[in-house]
């Protein structure tokens, strides 16, 4: 198979260069957000450090999910064949071999479980913790978080973590090995291999998931609790990896060699992916609205109180505009969704809604004890930090994403239905 292209649809020349840049970027950004965290964090008494481990959290949430999810599309691509698949197969895999990054940037939220500000007051007069049951002070004086000390523990958390990486990059090896032994001989047992590997894949990223979202995110307000929220970031993390790749497939398909091989077709395809995804996300995350204004009870309506004051509800609004209305009409164009230009504009946006959403959900969930007392500082306070250090971990996941990237051909060139994928014929999908 291989021998029978002209060329072996390598990176293009210029990806080092903007590698290096991203890296760049991503150290300015993660010092720039650390020192506003801890400056912010020590006048607004949130505590300065603490604060800073509570910015990183939401960067490292964000890439986490950008790798995983990947993880997932890559495993669906496997199941469902189709041009989009095949065509994407190599920019998901390279996230997905960003996966053991992720477990070394995880260290600084484990650190985070062993840090407690005592000198920082609050209305609950604990210390401030990025997770509150991880402070043993503030679980011996809470009936409720004592009952859940069996799970929400330090030591069960890490264990859990270290699970969840490890089933994630057992799966990402595994594919990523076959697959590069497929170029090399283009065995279809290979091809039979990663089909049958990535059913139960699929599953597996269900289960890993929900509980590294009630881990990682839920738990942050340890007193409420969500039956969807684990979906929610499902659907997130699906969301923003495909928005991801989306914009590389752009960029890729502007040069060569990739210029000839990614059809019109193939975009359309992704963008009709993403409108699901835009759709899928805002019924989750509106169904757990609705059930937690229906039911009304005093341990669910805290999550949406903290986020309807202090300017938050502004954040909110600005999320059902631009995280979910605007891209859901822009894309029912299939015009604009052919388009790369125009598709890379709604990927972009995405991307950025995503990590706003994300500082919507996590931003809030810092306030510990007492009722809900937010100003309009507050949010500037937290998401300047926030947002600063998760573009400089995405800058740093980039430079190492470009480096996966650029280590193997764009194209599985041992895929059996790699010519009909990429051959300019519009009733192919």
């Amino acid at each position: 198979m291989e021998a029978t292209h002209t060329h072996t649809f390598d990176a293009p020349a210029d990806l080092g260069r903007y590698r290096m840049r991203a890296l760049l970027v991503g150290v300015v950004f993660l010092v720039i957000g650390a020192v506003l965290a801890f400056l912010m964090g020590q006048t607004a008494g949130y505590g300065g450090l603490v604060h800073v481990l509570r910015s990183y959290l939401v960067g490292f949430f964000f890439v986490t999910g950008v790798s995983v999810g990947s993880l997932a599309w890559l495993c669906l691509g496997h199941m469902t064949g189709g041009a989009w698949a095949i065509t994407s197969r190599r920019l998901f895999e390279a996230a997905t071999r960003c996966i053991p990054l992720c477990a070394v940037l995880f260290i600084p939220v484990v650190v985070s479980l062993y840090v407690h500000d005592h000198g920082a007051g609050h209305a609950g007069g604990h210390a401030v913790s990025v997770y509150e049951w991880s402070d043993p002070a503030v679980v011996a004086g809470d009936e409720a978080l004592t009952h859940k000390r069996t799970y929400l523990n330090p030591p069960f958390f890490i264990v859990r973590a270290v699970v969840y990486f490890a089933i994630w990059f057992a799966f990402a090896y595994v594919l990523s090995k076959w697959s590069a032994q497929q170029d090399k001989t283009a065995d279809p047992r290979l091809r039979r291999r990663m089909q049958d590997i990535s059913g139960p894949g699929i599953l597996l990223f269900g289960l890993t998931v929900t509980f590294a979202a009630i881990d990682w995110g839920m738990s942050l307000e340890p007193h409420w609790f969500s039956t969807i929220y684990g979906l929610i970031i499902m659907a997130g993390w699906g969301l923003s990896a495909l928005a991801f790749v989306i914009t590389v497939a752009t960029y890729l398909g502007s040069r060569e060699p990739m210029a000839h091989a990614y059809q019109p077709l193939h975009f359309h395809d992704w963008g009709k992916l993403l409108l699901a995804l835009v759709m899928l996300y805002a019924y989750f995350a509106f169904s757990q609205f609705l059930i937690t204004w229906a039911g009304n009870l005093p341990e669910e309506i805290p999550f949406y109180l903290r986020r309807l004051r202090g300017g938050w509800q502004f954040v909110g609004l600005m999320i059902i505009l631009f995280h979910f209305a605007l891209p859901f009409v822009l894309l029912l164009s299939r015009a604009r969704k052919r388009k790369p230009r125009s598709l890379r504009r709604i990927a972009l946006l995405m991307i950025f809604m995503r990590l706003v959403d994300l500082v919507f959900f996590f931003a809030p969930s810092v306030h510990q004890g007492g009722e809900p007392d937010w100003h309009t500082s507050d949010l500037a306070r937290s998401f300047l930090p926030m947002f600063a250090m998760a573009l400089g971990l995405g800058g740093i996941w980039l430079w190492y994403y470009f480096g996966q990237l650029s280590s193997r051909p764009l194209l599985p060139l041992g895929e059996r239905d790699l010519e009909q994928a990429i051959a300019p014929a519009e009733g192919h999908h």
